[in-house]
């Protein structure tokens, strides 16, 4: 199998239905920053959050890409379900590695997801433009178009279907479709079963060598006394540069 490759048996990803207040705590963002972008937001993937209908509200153009798009949206919101189900029993087979938001109140939790997915079906329906069938590591925008880029739950979260090579590819591409004033967050570092990247550093050194700053932002989750980490990255410039490799 080649670097960038995706093998056979690699797992489908999980189409999640977060909402906008999750993001803001994954991510470290606030609904201020959000209404105050000068740009638009990428979400990649998408899934099937609530973020777009959300941040509309408080003024925030979102674009969300996510190859699922291509499918019929009956058939997303079935994926989501899917996913809803898939996290329900990942929290309770796993609990430590889910200590927020309330721990104690799964069920309350998993509802957010619920009306997450009803506000994405509706916006959806509504509003298709906004919502791009695409997939890491290309993606159909122009260079610089987006204020914020944000990607969670995929190129960490999946060593399966994003190694190395296809992880700074994927980086990559985020940058150049990001504003050289704006920055790209990514998280979680870490696999499904709470595994860090072992790899990171020299990902980093890689992305230096395309003329990409990174950082670890390490903050505290509002309620959870662990601390989260963020990628974050910005560039210089968007053209690309060759022969990076971390292998």
């Amino acid at each position: 199998m080649a670097a960038t490759g995706i093998p056979p048996d690699a797992p489908d990803v999980l189409v999640t239905s977060r909402p906008l207040d999750e993001y803001c705590a994954l991510f470290d963002l606030t609904r201020a920053r959000l209404a105050a972008l000068p740009g638009p937001l990428l979400d990649c993937p998408g899934g099937a959050a609530g973020l777009a209908a959300e941040a509309r509200e408080l003024g925030c153009r979102v674009v969300a890409a996510d190859p699922a798009y291509a499918l019929p949206l009956p058939v997303v919101a079935d994926r989501a379900r899917a996913a809803r189900a898939a996290m329900a029993a990942a929290m309770a087979a796993r609990p430590h590695l889910y200590p927020a938001p309330r721990p104690d109140r799964p069920g309350r939790y998993l509802r957010s997801w619920d009306r997450a997915r009803e506000l994405f079906a509706a916006d959806s329906a509504a509003h298709p433009q906004r919502y791009v069938a695409a997939a890491l590591p290309r993606l159909p925008f122009a260079d610089g178009t987006f204020a914020l880029t944000l990607s969670g739950y995929l190129l960490f979260a999946y060593p399966e279907l994003f190694g190395p090579e296809r992880q700074l590819a994927a980086l990559a591409e985020l940058v150049r479709v990001t504003a050289p004033d704006g920055e790209v967050r990514v998280q979680p570092l870490c696999d499904g079963r709470g595994r860090r990247c072992d790899h990171l550093d020299r990902l980093r050194y890689a992305l230096g060598e395309r003329r990409i700053s990174s950082e670890v932002h390490r903050f505290r989750r509002a309620g959870d006394d662990r601390t989260r980490r963020v990628l974050v990255l910005r560039a210089a410039d968007h053209r690309r540069r060759a022969g990076a490799s971390i292998m």
